[in-house]
């Protein structure tokens, strides 16, 4: 069998259509930008991308301009954002009519110099403005400054601005977050004063739609929860899972007290012991935190833990207590075994091990919505 057929990810249009209505209707006639970085989220960027589109996403967002580039190659029409443009390609955002994320001056001044050599005028930018998240951005103190740069020519058209809640997800949180949305309040209204009131304001993230509806302002932008994935228990619970990683028992073994499993020996059995070896691994995203007992597969509806050590394409599971076969199938994480559940110690959090899938997993599409 070949690797594709063992080991796949499985992609369900239909909890893509149910995440983003149920995102929606958080925030009635507030546009959507669907994020699709990270290949989607470890899915499949163009794919997604395309589908949100049709479900009424407005704008996509993406990491790196590449990422915008390979939608751009693949017909996608809509606004597509850079949250990270990088000044190598310039080139490639203006040829390809992405919109950046201009979050200091350095970067906006290398674009100026480009816009100009380009002989472009009026280019549409998002400025990005850190209200706490001390990441990207700029900082209230620098608004005078920064405004005085977008009125004294005509290459930029101030489309959109916006800010990152850092914590929405955390009730705990919230006097932080509300911090946050005051902050931003005060940057959206200099701009509008002084520079143009037409563009675009957003903040929100999946955790301020699903916990903070009052901070939708002119567009939210959807990203684990596309993906069926929340910040708490209370956004978890009506998110449905789209990526399901599967594959199959590529072998049994019966090993007996004594006998190690995996490099390192760093399993070795106290009993009699069935291990059922995975064709997957390290290189196709399950890291080697993972290993020895880290984590768990379903098999049947039942818990397999990881013993020893992962392998770069292997890893091995005791399935001891579970009546099994050669070639049955596995669930790593998906709908009725998240990646929360895979992932038993709280090592990492969903984002990373989803984001992880390499991309020499195949991807199998559910064309159900």
């Amino acid at each position: 069998m070949a690797k594709g057929e063992e080991t796949r990810l499985e992609i369900d249009f239909k909890a893509l259509r149910h995440n983003f209505i149920l995102l929606q209707n958080q925030v009635p006639k507030v546009p959507i930008m669907g994020v699709v970085k990270a290949f989607a989220y470890g899915t499949d960027s163009v794919v997604i991308g395309k589908k949100l589109v049709k479900f009424g996403a407005t704008y996509l967002g993406v990491a790196y301009i590449k990422e915008g580039v390979r939608l751009r190659k693949e017909g996608v029409k809509v606004p597509i954002l850079v949250f990270y443009p990088q000044l190598k390609d310039l080139r490639k955002l203006l040829e390809y009519n992405l919109i950046p994320s201009v979050y200091n001056f350095h970067f906006l001044n290398e674009l100026k110099s480009s816009l100009t050599q380009n002989q472009k005028k009026h280019f549409p930018i998002h400025i990005k403005i850190n209200t706490g998240m001390n990441r990207l951005g700029f900082d209230l103190k620098d608004l005078s400054q920064l405004q005085d740069e977008l009125t004294s020519s005509n290459h930029f058209k101030l489309e959109g601005v916006f800010s990152h809640l850092s914590a929405a997800g955390m009730p705990t949180e919230d006097a932080f977050t509300k911090q946050q949305i005051e902050k931003f309040k005060i940057a959206v209204e200099a701009l509008k004063k002084n520079v143009t009131s037409d563009f675009i304001a957003h903040l929100s993230n999946s955790s301020g739609i699903l916990s903070h509806p009052e901070a939708a302002f002119d567009m939210v932008r959807a990203g684990i929860a596309l993906y069926g994935y929340g910040n708490n228990i209370n956004e978890q619970k009506n998110l449905q899972i789209v990526a399901s990683l599967k594959t199959r028992i590529a072998q049994l073994r019966e090993i007996h007290q004594g006998d190690s499993v995996g490099y390192d020996r760093k399993f070795k059995a106290t009993k009699t012991t069935i291990i059922a070896t995975l064709p997957l691994g390290y290189a196709d995203g399950i890291s080697r935190i993972y290993g020895n007992h880290k984590a768990e597969v379903s098999l049947h509806g039942k818990k397999a833990p990881i013993v020893g050590n992962v392998c770069m394409d292997t890893l091995m599971v005791d399935v001891t207590d579970i009546d099994c076969r050669e070639g049955d199938e596995v669930l790593v994480f998906g709908k009725k075994h998240t990646a929360l559940d895979f992932d038993k110690e709280k090592q990492s959090i969903p984002y990373e091990l989803i984001t992880r899938i390499s991309q020499r997993v195949s991807r199998v599409f559910l064309e159900n919505e």
